[in-house]
C-alpha cells in the first residue's frame, strides 16, 4: 500500500511560494546549489594545498632533522641548485614526450573507433581501451618490469627477431642509459606510454566523432588528396582532442613516483623526489616546495592547451 505525506495547507503555501520565488530567480537558485559543495572543495582542497604550499617556506634544521617555522626563501632557491634542477627537467622532458608518443599512438586508433565502428565493435573497442584501466596501476607497473627484464618476453621476442643487436645499440645510447629495458630511461618511457595512452585515445575519439562526414566528401570533391585532407581538415579538427588528453598524460606523468621507482635508471622524478623528502627524510618544507613545481608547468601547460581547445573537447 502506498502511503503519501499530506503537508498542511499553510505548509504547502509556503513551499510552493519559496519554490515559485527561487525558480523566477535561477542565479541565485544555482548559487545556493553550489555554495555546499564549493564551500567544501575550498576547505579541504584548496585548504590543505595552501597550507602544504605554505610549509615551503618553512626551515629544516638538517641536524635535528626537525621543522621550525621560521619563514625563509631557501627551500625555493634550493629549487635551482643543478642537482634539483636536473630533477625538474627530466620529469618534465618525459612528460612531454610521453605526451607527443601517446597522441602519435592514439590518433589512428580513435580515428578508426571515430569513422569505421558501431555497435557491438564499437563497444567492443571502448571495452579494449578501458579494460588496462581497471586493473591495479601497481600490479600493470610491476608486470612491466617482469616484461622488461633481461630475461624477459620483450627481449626473448627481440632476440627471435634479430632485434638484439640494435637493442643493445639503443640502450648504449646517450640519455638512454640501463643493461636491460626495465633499466633504462627507454623502458621507462614504455610503461608510462602503456599506463596513460587511454586517457589519449578517448579524448582524440571523441573529438572525431564530431568530425561531419560532408567535410571529408567536400574535401575529395575539391580534388584533395588523403594527406592534403588530413592536413588541412582532420588535424585542425583534430586538435583540441589530442590537446585535451594531453592534459592527462602530462600531468599524471609530471606527478608519478611509482614507475620511475620501479623501471629505469637510478634517478629522481619530481614525484619521487617528494616522497623521498617527505617520506625517508622527514624534510616537510622541501617536498612541499617541490610540490610547487607541478603546480606552476601545469598551469602553464593549461593555458597553452586551453588556446588549442582542449576544455571544449573534454
Amino acid at each position: 500500500m502506498e502511503m503519501s505525506i499530506e503537508y498542511p495547507a499553510a505548509r504547502r503555501g509556503k513551499v510552493r511560494a519559496l519554490s515559485t520565488w527561487l525558480y523566477r530567480r535561477p542565479t541565485l537558485y544555482l548559487l545556493l546549489l553550489l555554495v555546499p559543495p564549493l564551500l567544501w572543495f575550498g576547505a579541504v582542497y584548496l585548504g590543505s594545498l595552501l597550507t602544504l604550499l605554505w610549509q615551503g617556506f618553512y626551515t629544516f634544521d638538517d641536524f635535528t632533522m626537525t621543522v621550525t617555522p621560521d619563514l625563509t626563501l631557501a627551500n625555493l632557491s634550493a629549487l635551482f641548485n643543478p642537482a634539483n634542477y636536473d630533477i625538474i627537467l627530466r620529469t618534465l622532458t618525459m612528460a612531454v614526450l610521453v605526451s607527443l608518443a601517446s597522441a602519435v599512438l592514439a590518433f589512428p586508433i580513435a580515428y578508426y573507433m571515430a569513422r569505421y565502428t558501431s555497435g557491438r565493435t564499437k563497444a567492443f573497442f571502448y571495452i579494449a581501451v578501458m579494460m588496462p584501466m581497471w586493473a591495479s596501476y601497481i600490479v600493470k607497473a610491476y608486470a612491466w618490469t617482469l616484461l622488461l627484464a633481461k630475461d624477459g618476453v620483450a627481449q626473448w621476442f627481440l632476440q627471435h627477431l634479430g632485434l638484439e643487436p640494435l637493442l643493445a645499440a639503443i640502450l648504449t645510447a646517450p640519455g638512454v642509459g640501463g643493461n636491460t629495458l626495465s633499466t633504462s630511461g627507454l623502458g621507462r618511457f614504455l610503461v608510462f606510454v602503456y599506463i596513460w595512452l587511454p586517457f589519449m585515445i578517448l579524448p582524440i575519439q571523441a573529438a572525431l566523432e564530431r568530425l561531419p562526414p560532408s567535410l571529408l566528401h567536400a574535401s575529395a570533391d575539391l580534388g584533395a588528396r588523403p594527406a592534403q585532407t588530413f592536413r588541412h581538415v582532420i588535424l585542425p579538427l583534430a586538435v583540441p582532442g589530442i590537446a585535451a588528453g594531453s592534459i592527462f598524460t602530462f600531468s599524471l606523468t609530471l606527478g608519478d613516483f611509482i614507475v620511475p621507482q620501479l623501471v629505469g635508471p637510478p634517478g629522481y622524478f619530481i614525484g619521487s623526489m617528494v616522497y623521498a623528502q617527505q617520506g625517508a627524510i622527514g624534510n616537510m618544507p622541501m617536498a612541499a616546495a617541490f610540490t610547487l613545481v607541478p603546480i606552476v608547468l601545469i598551469a602553464i601547460y593549461l593555458a597553452i592547451v586551453k588556446r588549442l581547445g582542449a576544455f571544449d573537447a573534454l
